[in-house]
């Protein structure tokens, strides 16, 4: 899942990046809403964690651009504002859930994954092909009912390719959903991480490789 994160304050900023970077989600930071509004129109992000009040392009603009330019990216809106027309008033802007200032961190994890659920089409709980078993949300992962110890970075890959439900997934776009915008382009990131996962899943090879397409389950 690629998540961006805005709010001018660089301290919870950062801190909230690192704590979905720890549950496996590549995530990008912007700290004014006029950055995050360019940053929105060039990548493809499943959900934006949004302060309301930015410098620059304040929340609630940069939520009606989101919802406007249409497409998969859910909206998650942060205020420390509290009343009800102030959370009414947030979801009408375009925002898909709405959560107050000071909040618990799993809560916010809890309701980044299930914005990330609501993607078009809907992704299921839990991913399941080939005998392989994803539960993001529990960062758990198994072949044949047998428990895999996989990385960050591996267990990204293996559920984008669940995600693809046999669709073959290119390199480029691994890359995108699984590392972050600072990422190389000319890495060999995917080749490695995909060499090292083939071998933690083991025989037969679960994971088929087409030229000049991409990977596939």
């Amino acid at each position: 899942m690629r998540v961006l994160v805005v709010d001018d304050e660089v301290t919870l900023a950062d801190l909230v990046a690192r704590g979905l970077r720890r549950q496996g989600m590549a995530v990008d930071v912007a700290h004014r809403g006029d950055e995050a509004d360019e940053m929105l129109a060039v990548d493809d992000y499943d959900v934006v964690v949004l302060d309301r009040d930015l410098p620059g392009l304040h929340g609630d603009e940069v939520a009606r651009r989101v919802a406007a330019r249409g497409g998969a990216t859910r909206v998650l809106m942060l205020t420390a504002a509290t009343t009800l027309a102030d959370r009414v008033e947030g979801l009408e802007l375009g925002a898909d859930d709405y959560l107050v200032k000071p909040f618990e961190y799993p809560e916010l994890v809890a309701r980044v994954r299930a914005l990330g659920r609501r993607s078009v089409p809907a992704v299921p709980p839990l991913l399941e092909r080939a005998g392989l078993l994803v539960d993001p949300s529990r960062r758990l992962a198994s072949r044949d009912g047998r428990p895999l110890d996989l990385t960050a970075k591996e267990l990204g890959v293996l559920e984008v390719l669940l995600r693809a439900d046999g669709r073959p997934v290119p390199a480029e776009e691994l890359l995108e959903k699984v590392w972050d915008r600072n990422a190389d382009p000319f890495t060999a990131a995917v080749r490695v991480t995909m060499s090292k996962l083939r071998r933690k899943l083991g025989d037969p090879d679960p994971i088929r490789t087409t030229p000049g397409a991409g990977y596939s389950v």
